[in-house]
């Protein structure tokens, strides 16, 4: 039995230990934010964090996150008032949209490890998250945005 924390909320899987999370997360519990692309990790659509760090959803074995805390899109932020959400609202960065959960989720993951990303360490990460819509000034951006958004909450707490 696989055991791990969804959005903060405790689950048991007694299923295949190869389904893959994402298949987990859709299909068994209905979190349908985080999106199937590829199913090869090449287009990040499937983004999620996996204990804080970003992860490709369609490739990993639900046996292989047992005792994990799984992020998805619907708990980043139950409002959408993550500052990375808030930015990409506020620049317009979605097109179609449907590669921004993922896109969403890995620059989440980014400015966690990096309050202060410069252009190349954003391109870095985001990397593996591919926009058939081109958004990638909108989103680094955004990114840019949100990181200026932390550290000045961060500045307010002091």
């Amino acid at each position: 039995m696989t055991r791990l924390i969804v959005n903060g909320v405790e689950r048991r899987y007694d299923g295949d230990p190869d389904m893959p999370l994402l298949w987990y997360l859709r299909d068994e519990i209905g979190l349908t934010g985080t999106k199937f692309g590829c199913g090869q990790a090449l287009c990040g659509a499937c983004t999620v964090h996996v204990d804080g760090a970003a992860a490709f959803a369609c490739i990993t074995p639900v046996s292989t996150v047992d005792g994990a805390s799984i992020t998805t899109i619907e708990g980043l932020s139950a409002d959408g008032a993550h500052p990375v959400q808030v930015a990409w609202r506020e620049l317009n960065v979605a097109q179609c949209g449907y590669c921004q959960t993922g896109q969403i989720m890995q620059a989440a993951s980014l400015l966690a490890t990096t309050p202060d990303p410069s252009d190349a360490d954003i391109d870095a990460a985001m990397s593996g998250n591919l926009c058939r819509c081109g958004t990638y000034v909108r989103i680094r951006a955004a990114i840019k945005q949100a990181a200026g958004s932390i550290k000045q909450a961060a500045g307010d707490q002091k």
